[in-house]
């Protein structure tokens, strides 16, 4: 149902006019305010009323508050591309070493994931998933937009494409560090399913495989391939929230979009395509060192240069982009997802819990 307008009696010198408690018009019991200023009175109001669908202003949000609402967003994200992450990791793991390729494409993929272990073989690695958003999308969008909040202006101007650069490294690579545990959990349960049965490590969910790798493998395990998952980390924050704020303003300043759910719709689509290219080429070597064994003492890679030198030589150049498909598939929903949630999320806290007084928006 749609709210009443109210008409409250204001100390019987006149009217106020209300909607959702803000005031739409208010008339005094005075022959000295002239038709005009009645109109003005309407006017200035009614700008008021429009403000409550409008940006956040610039430090509305308490930091904590910017901390839990990136691990909302990347959580709700995820429940939506975990498959996807499980087949790009498939399509990565997939012609290792010049072997003839498990997967020609990725509906091959997905098809054969669910002959061999069921429709929820697709979300093998979800509780790795989830744990991973928690820590490394808290992080990561919480540093950013503390950032850039730090870097804005006092009249509201955005850092410039430079700064957001710089920005998007910094909170990429921090969250990074933190969240590599659960980085090396989820690549292992998502490609355990590839493997003979044999040789399957068989983790029951991510906290079984934290504790099983530092009891059989060592703590400093976690942190495997910490190196191409700090880097790609950057590249993907440089690439990925410069690239869409600066999508978004770019879009924005024709006269085709404005500040809704379709502009940040292909604002995250085109941030998406262009992080695919910068990054897949780290992250399928972060994908095979943390996926390697150790044979008699001997790892498979010595570092990441060994597996980009191995992965040319054997399975040609462009292998470093393999999975391209559900790469982007994986990243450009998941990117308009994370910022959609996001920026839903962000606008519910301001309109219930800032005091617009203080904050008003702009």
């Amino acid at each position: 149902k749609k709210p009443k307008r109210r008409l409250k009696k204001k100390n019987g010198k006149g009217y106020r006019i209300t909607f959702h408690g803000v005031i739409l018009y208010t008339m005094e019991k005075t022959s000295s305010i002239t038709n005009d200023q009645k109109i003005g009175n309407v006017v200035n109001n009614s700008k008021v009323a429009n403000t409550s669908h409008n940006k956040v202003p610039t430090g509305a949000i308490p930091k904590k508050i910017n901390f839990l609402l990136g691990g909302m967003a990347g959580v709700g994200a995820v429940f939506f591309t975990q498959p996807l992450d499980l087949v790009k990791n498939r399509m990565q793991m997939s012609g290792e070493g010049g072997k003839i390729r498990e997967h020609k494409t990725s509906l091959h993929a997905i098809g054969r994931i669910v002959r061999n272990e069921g429709i929820l073989g697709v979300y093998n690695g979800l509780s790795a998933g989830i744990l991973r958003q928690a820590s490394y999308s808290t992080c990561r969008l919480g540093i950013y937009q503390v950032l850039f909040d730090q870097f804005t202006s006092k009249d509201g101007t955005p850092p410039g494409l430079f700064k957001k650069l710089i920005l998007g490294m910094t909170a990429g690579g921090s969250a990074a560090v933190v969240g590599n545990p659960t980085e090396v959990s989820l690549v292992r349960m998502t490609l355990d399913g590839r493997l003979p049965v044999n040789q399957r490590r068989g983790y029951k969910n991510v906290f079984d495989a934290m504790f099983r790798i530092v009891r059989e493998e060592g703590i400093m395990t976690l942190w495997r391939g910490c190196t191409p998952t700090v880097t790609r980390a950057m590249v993907v924050n440089a690439a990925q929230l410069a690239t869409y704020s600066q999508a978004k303003q770019l879009l924005l300043s024709t006269a085709y979009f404005v500040d809704d759910i379709k502009c940040h719709f292909a604002a995250s689509m085109i941030s998406g395509f262009v992080t695919t290219v910068a990054s897949m080429p780290v992250d399928i070597t972060k994908t095979r060192i943390q996926n390697m064994k150790t044979i008699n003492g001997v790892p498979e890679y010595k570092g990441a240069l060994d597996v980009l030198v191995k992965l040319i030589r054997s399975e040609g150049f462009f292998s470093l982009w393999k999975g391209f498909t559900p790469y982007y598939a994986r990243l450009g929903p998941h990117t308009v997802l994370i910022f959609i949630f996001l920026e839903k999320l962000r606008a519910v806290y301001y309109n219930n819990f800032v005091d617009h007084n203080m904050f008003p928006s702009v």
